[in-house]
């Protein structure tokens, strides 16, 4: 009977370790969902004392409206204008007998590049030799048959014919002194019976030379083209500007340029000529931007470039750059959402600022002012952090990307 009290005794024991472990285990169960509801209904909030925010220099302001410039981004590449490059041709066919100059070698306008040789340009030589020789008998015929008439000593018409044939001569000796002056001889040295076969090659410009087409032995005819020059001094840079950006866009206007190839180094130019006819199925137009100072850098025709166009300024909503952080491919700002003091944890009583998290779309940056669109409305003149956001970043678990 005895045993029997013991076992009563001892289950009913249990039946309340259990009734008061069930009680419990709900008590934490209603307080961790009290804790959730409350944190849910304060999302994205850190909250900072006045004794943080001096240790960190955190420091508070309002968005601003500056005046910040807008730019068109772009990319295209260097070139030179068609008369700063030339095809070097001859204007006779022959023999290339010399050439004088290598590829990469700089040469001056007028210097001669080649030697070319053609057995028909000393049957021009003698023919002018003969002409001019003629062209001293019709002179001096022309003068004698010009007194006559004056002194009604002569007829009109032979007088006539003298003039006609003088002047029909003296064209044809300046016509052919010209071609000779074209082929590089001297006409006065083939009055003087000294003839050539082999005609020089002159550059047309100053430049470098490139591509050398023929070697010695290479016959050659007026659409020959022996090798091309090419002047770098002019080098200037066509960009690519597409139909949405093109109104923003006009001469007088400064660019920066990056060159990709040039460890990203910058250098500045002006917008001096824009085409007015689209380029590609891309809808883009060539903008032409003259080159100011290139200092050390060796520029080329073909070198690509990134550029952004100085589009002018305009009013925009802005911040102070350190006022913008990254976290995981997005921006963000913090905004006060109150300054009421409040208890701390330690049961003292401190003023502690509450901040949210608000995404923002950045763009143009200039100044040490970053634009700012923030992605949900914000109280006009509302307070945020435009120093040490990136420490706020940090306490809310998001610090992890740079900003």
């Amino acid at each position: 009977m005895k045993s029997v009290n013991i076992k009563s005794r001892v289950l009913i024991a249990i039946i309340v370790m259990a009734a008061i472990f069930t009680s419990c285990k709900n008590s934490t169960v209603s307080a961790k969902k009290e804790v959730e509801k409350k944190e849910a209904e304060k999302p994205d909030i850190i909250e900072l004392s006045e004794a943080q925010m001096k240790a960190v220099d955190i420091e508070l302001g309002t968005i601003e409206m500056k005046n910040l410039n807008s730019v068109v981004k772009s990319s295209g590449q260097l070139e030179v204008p068609p008369q700063n490059k030339a095809s070097v041709n001859s204007l006779v066919p022959g023999i290339i007998k010399k050439i004088l100059v290598l590829e990469g070698n700089y040469i001056h306008q007028g210097q001669t590049l080649a030697v070319l040789e053609n057995t028909d340009i000393v049957r021009l030589q003698q023919d002018y030799l003969t002409l001019k020789k003629e062209f001293v008998y019709t002179q001096q015929e022309y003068q004698r048959q010009k007194e006559l008439n004056t002194e009604s000593a002569g007829t009109g018409k032979v007088f006539q014919q003298a003039a006609s044939k003088y002047e029909t001569d003296k064209a044809r000796l300046a016509g052919m002194e010209t071609q000779l002056q074209q082929l590089g001889i001297n006409p006065a040295s083939v009055a003087g019976g000294d003839f050539t076969k082999q005609i020089p090659i002159l550059a047309p410009i100053n430049g470098v030379i490139g591509h050398i087409t023929v070697k010695t032995g290479s016959f050659v005819d007026m659409q020959t083209s022996l090798m091309d020059i090419v002047d770098n001094s002019k080098v200037h840079c066509d960009l690519q500007v597409y139909e949405k950006d093109l109104f923003k866009v006009k001469a007088g206007q400064k660019v920066e340029f990056v060159l990709t190839n040039q460890n990203n180094k910058q250098i500045a130019g002006i917008i001096y000529g824009i085409n007015q006819s689209f380029e590609n199925e891309n809808k883009s137009i060539i903008v032409h931007a003259q080159i100011n100072n290139t200092g050390s850098l060796k520029l080329l025709p073909g070198m690509y470039v990134s550029a952004l166009i100085n589009t002018g300024n305009q009013n925009v909503q802005a911040v102070p750059v350190d006022a913008v952080v990254s976290a995981e491919g997005k921006q963000y700002m913090f905004l006060l959402t109150s300054d009421e003091e409040k208890k701390a944890e330690d049961g003292n009583t401190e003023k502690v600022l509450p901040f949210k998290k608000i995404e923002v779309a950045t763009g143009v940056s200039e100044l040490g002012y970053i634009e700012i669109t923030p992605l949900e409305e914000i109280p006009k003149n509302a307070r945020i952090v435009t120093k040490g956001a990136f420490y706020i970043l940090s306490k809310s678990g998001g610090g992890e990307e740079e900003h």
